[in-house]
This record gives C-alpha cells, sequence and structure tokens, in this order.
C-alpha cells in the first residue's frame, strides 16, 4: 500500500475530508519531497502538493502520485484549498503554531480543522524495509565513528574537540548530519544525561560517555557507549556492569506485543535491586526514525505494544551527581520473532 493510500485510511478513523501536512518529518514521509517549502495535500480523490517556485522542479522530480501546484504570496494555500468541496480538513496540532492555526481558521472560515491527534507520527512507527535500510546504513556509520574516536580520543582534548571528529568523520562517510547536538560528557559531567560537549579538558581516569546519531536519507541513528580514560576504579566497573546488565536484560525482551513500558520495568527493576533506582531517571528508550525522537514510547508511560518495523532505542544509565555516569545504548528493530540490533560497537567495558 501506497503512503498516500495509508494516509487516505485516516480520513474515515479521523472523520475528516482531507489531510493537510507540511511538519518536514510528515511531509517526506508522504511525499519524498526533501526541500523546505510546502504541503501535502491529499483526499480520497485528490493528493495535491503544494509549493512555491523555487521547489516546482524537485516536487515534480520527488513527489510520485502528486499533482504539483503552484502557491505564492499573492496565490497562497488557503485560495486554493477554498476550491475543493471539503468541510473538514486534519491538520498537525502538534507542529502548527497559534498564529498559523488562526490564519487557517480566518481564511478558511467555511472549513474545520480537526486536529489529526498524532495519526500520521503512528503510521511512521512501522518502518518499510527502505526506511530499515536506511537507519541500518546511518547506524553503520555511526559505528564506524565511534571506532574512529577511539583512535583519537586521549587526555588533552577538549569534549569539543572530540564532538567536532565525530560531525566530520560521519559527514565525511555519508552521513547528511547529526541526528542531535552530539553529547560528549567526561569525568564528572558523565552524570549529566544530555551534556552537551563543553570545553572541558578530558583528563586521565575520566568516565566519558559518547551518545551520537547521524543522518542517512533523511533517517536517523542513534547510539550511546561510555569507556574510561586511564585505570578504572572498582567503582565505575561496578555502575558499568550493572548498566549493562540492564541494558541486556531490557534487550532481551524485546519481541512483538511487549509494551515499552514493560521493557522500562525490566531495566529499571534490575538498577533498584542494585540500588541506583534514584540514579536513573529517564526513560529507557524512544522510536526513531525521520525524528530522533518519535513513536513508540519506551518508557513508563509506553502502553502501546511493540510492533514489528518499529525502530527503538535501549538505553538505561545511572548518573551519580560530583561523580560521573554511564549510559549504553543500542539501536534496535523489533522482527516479528523479536529484535535485530543495529548499534554492532563493542558494549564490553573499554579501557584506553
Amino acid at each position: 500500500m501506497s503512503r498516500i493510500e495509508k494516509i487516505r485510511g485516516l480520513l474515515k478513523d479521523l472523520d475528516i475530508d482531507g489531510v493537510l501536512l507540511y511538519k518536514p518529518e510528515n511531509r517526506l514521509y508522504a511525499s519524498g519531497f526533501t526541500g523546505s517549502t510546502g504541503y501535502v495535500f491529499i483526499t480520497d480523490t485528490e493528493a495535491k502538493f503544494f509549493t512555491d517556485f523555487r521547489y516546482l522542479q524537485q516536487a515534480a522530480s520527488q513527489c510520485s502520485g502528486f499533482d504539483i501546484v503552484e502557491i505564492s504570496r499573492a496565490n497562497p494555500i488557503t485560495n486554493l484549498l477554498k476550491q475543493f468541496s471539503i468541510n473538514k480538513i486534519g491538520f498537525e496540532e502538534d507542529f502548527v503554531t497559534y498564529g498559523q492555526h488562526a490564519d487557517l481558521s480566518e481564511k478558511l472560515d467555511k472549513i474545520e480543522l480537526i486536529p489529526l491527534k498524532g495519526a500520521v507520527l503512528k503510521l511512521r512507527s512501522i518502518k518499510s524495509p527502505d526506511e530499515l535500510q536506511f537507519i541500518e546504513k546511518a547506524a553503520s556509520i555511526a559505528d564506524l565513528a565511534f571506532q574512529h574516536i577511539l583512535t583519537y580520543i586521549k587526555t588533552g582534548l577538549t569534549e569539543k574537540e572530540v564532538a567536532l571528529e565525530l560531525e566530520y568523520f560521519m559527514k565525511k562517510n555519508g552521513a547528511s548530519g547529526l541526528s542531535f547536538e552530539s553529547i560528549v560528557a567526561s569525568g564528572k559531567r558523565s552524570s549529566l544525561p544530555h551534556g552537551i560537549a563543553s570545553d572541558k579538558v578530558i583528563e586521565e581516569g575520566d568516565l566519558i560517555t559518547l551518545d551520537f546519531g547521524c543522518v542517512y536519507r533523511g533517517y536517523s541513528s542513534d547510539m550511546t557507549r561510555s569507556f574510561i580514560i586511564g585505570d578504572a576504579t572498582e567503582k565505575q566497573k561496578e555502575i558499568y556492569d550493572i548498566v549493562l546488565e540492564s541494558q541486556l536484560r531490557s534487550l532481551n525482551g524485546v519481541k512483538p506485543g511487549i509494551r515499552g513500558a514493560d521493557l522500562d520495568k525490566i531495566a529499571r527493576d534490575y538498577i533498584t535491586e542494585m540500588g541506583f533506582g534514584e540514579c536513573f531517571g529517564h526513560g529507557l528508550g524512544h522510536g526513531v526514525g525521520l525524528e530522533v525522537h518519535e513513536l513508540p514510547h519506551v518508557n513508563q508511560l509506553g502502553d502501546a505494544p511493540m510492533e514489528p518495523g518499529m525502530v527503538i532505542t535501549i538505553e538505561p544509565g545511572i548518573y551519580i551527581p560530583d561523580y560521573g555516569g554511564v549510559r549504553i545504548e543500542d539501536l534496535v528493530v523489533v522482527t516479528e520473532d523479536g529484535f535485530k540490533v543495529l548499534s554492532n560497537s563493542t558494549k564490553e567495558l573499554i579501557v584506553l
């Protein structure tokens, strides 16, 4: 079934006559368009892609199955939408701003705007074989980057220098960009779950956490590894081993039908049993795709069951203020009979 047909399937479910999409990730998912300006409009009988003069040729080459329609300041999309015999349009309530909604409501006063309630995000949570291939490629680039950074990192470098090297290497090896700003947190800063790279100099004995990913053909990867520069202390080894065991336990629980909350509980219960429950304050993971954080939820509120084709992260951690922390994260595909790990970098404790 084409993505246009999948989106058409939402019309009856939501009791609407059409869907208007312009969140970049939803637009790319529905149409294949990679430019920065455009609107997808789908009804039972129509599939239109509205864009301005700058992108007409690009849209014509990328948006298979769509009629390409030019819009401009003089002839905005609202003028064109009025020409359709529709009463209700579904819109992206999690993306459209208050001002945009007010403008649409004023100019489309005969048409009711109905929230999509994340319906397109739910469609996106099940990946096609092509999507899985792109995500796997992004993950493989990140794996190569991790192997490279282990040969590059040393005492005396700053966290920012390490982050810059990661970005350069991934782009040089095929990535179009970063999934998010790379986390490079060393020493006591490794207790910061989202410790963006700073000017801190890496020192002997530092626990270092790298959380990073890249984008390939629009799709993101995400992985985390922690390691040590210099000799590891017994406490560092203890924390690492607990996080690794919790990660492996929850990873081995991945299968169709299990809820995100169930997976979260596996890791959280073990970390709590080992005495560090208060040091694990975030969810176990999240969905990954066109966005690095998307459905399904893999946390204590994750009620939706896992389905084949979903891509999720499994990333427990322990964070001790004024000491340091460890997180280990794999990117995982839910398969018909279990799971496939896309992050192939070693999870054994690395001491450099």
